[in-house]
C-alpha cells in the first residue's frame, strides 16, 4: 500500500512542481552562472558526512569525468551533527584562508536539518536564515545553492508519504526568494524508490541518514546539477562498493530527475 502511495506522490509532485499548472512553484534558477565551479563549500550536517562525506563522492565523479577540471577542484565540507541551517557561522567559513584555501569559494551549498520543513515556525526560520547566509555568501563573491534533503523512509517513526512535498516546497520557495539554485536530491530519492521499491537508500536503523547508495545517488544529483553533465556511464563506483548495476541505475535516476526538474 505504501509503495502505491509513494508512486502516486512522486507522480503528483512532479506534475505540480514541474508542470505548467500547479500550486507549487517551479525553480526559477536553472543553472549556475559559473558552469564549472571549482572552489565549493558544502555546509550541512550528518546527511553530508555519512559514508565518507558527500563532497568526496562528488569530487571523484568529477575526476572520472574530466581530469583537467578535477585538478582545479578544491571542495570543503563544514558539518555539525544534527544541525539546522541557523547553527552555522557561514561568515566565519568564508574568511580568507580560514579553511586552508588560497582562493575564495565560488559556490556554497546550504543544507538544512531534516525536520525544518515540518513546522511552520521552523520553515520561517529556515527562510530567514537562508536569506541571511545568501547575502553573506554573495558579498564574498560566491553563488548559492540549496541542497534539498530526502524525506524519511518507512523505517523512521515519523514517516509520512507526503513529507517530500513539504521539503520540496520549502526549498523551492526559499531558493526563488533568494535567487539560489536548488539541488533536487529529495526528489531523486523518491524517484529511485518509485522505480525500485526494494532499493535501500536510507540507513535501516533510523530511516533518516543515507546509506552508501543514497549518498552515491545524492552525489550524482549534485554533479549533474552543478556541472550540467550527465553522470550516466561514469566509471566511479566508490572503488567497487556500489555495484555496477546499482551505480548505473542511480546515475540514470539522477540524470532523469535533474533533466526534468530544470527542463534541460
Amino acid at each position: 500500500m505504501r509503495n502505491f502511495i509513494r508512486t502516486a506522490t512522486i507522480a503528483a509532485l512532479f506534475s505540480s512542481l514541474l508542470g505548467p499548472v500547479g500550486l507549487a512553484q517551479q525553480a526559477e534558477i536553472t543553472q549556475l552562472k559559473n558552469p564549472a565551479p571549482t572552489q565549493v563549500l558544502f555546509v550541512g550536517n550528518s546527511y553530508f558526512y555519512y559514508n565518507d562525506s558527500l563532497h568526496n563522492h562528488v569530487n571523484r565523479l568529477v575526476q572520472a569525468h574530466d581530469e583537467e577540471l578535477a585538478e582545479r577542484i578544491a571542495y570543503k565540507s563544514a558539518t555539525i551533527g544534527g544541525a539546522s541551517l541557523s547553527h552555522h557561522d557561514v561568515a566565519a567559513h568564508l574568511q580568507a584562508g580560514k579553511l586552508g584555501l588560497d582562493e575564495p569559494f565560488d559556490l556554497v551549498i546550504l543544507q538544512g536539518g531534516s525536520g525544518e520543513p515540518l513546522r511552520d515556525s521552523r520553515r520561517e526560520t529556515f527562510k530567514r536564515v537562508a536569506a541571511e547566509h545568501a547575502q553573506i555568501i554573495r558579498e564574498a563573491g560566491a553563488e548559492v545553492a540549496l541542497y534539498m534533503t530526502p524525506a524519511y523512509s518507512e523505517a523512521h517513526a515519523r514517516f509520512d508519504p507526503a513529507m517530500i512535498e513539504r521539503i520540496a516546497s520549502l526549498y523551492i520557495e526559499t531558493a526563488n526568494e533568494i535567487d539560489a539554485l536548488v539541488i533536487p536530491v529529495g526528489l531523486a530519492f523518491e524517484e529511485a524508490y518509485r522505480r525500485r521499491p526494494e532499493m535501500v537508500l536510507h540507513k535501516f536503523f533510523d530511516g533518516s541518514h543515507p546509506e552508501l547508495e543514497g549518498t552515491y545517488l545524492a552525489a550524482c544529483v549534485v554533479f549533474a546539477t552543478l556541472y550540467g553533465e550527465s553522470p550516466v556511464g561514469n566509471s566511479y563506483t566508490y572503488f567497487g562498493e556500489v555495484s555496477d548495476e546499482d551505480a548505473l541505475f542511480l546515475q540514470q535516476v539522477a540524470q532523469d530527475v535533474v533533466s526534468l526538474f530544470f527542463a534541460r
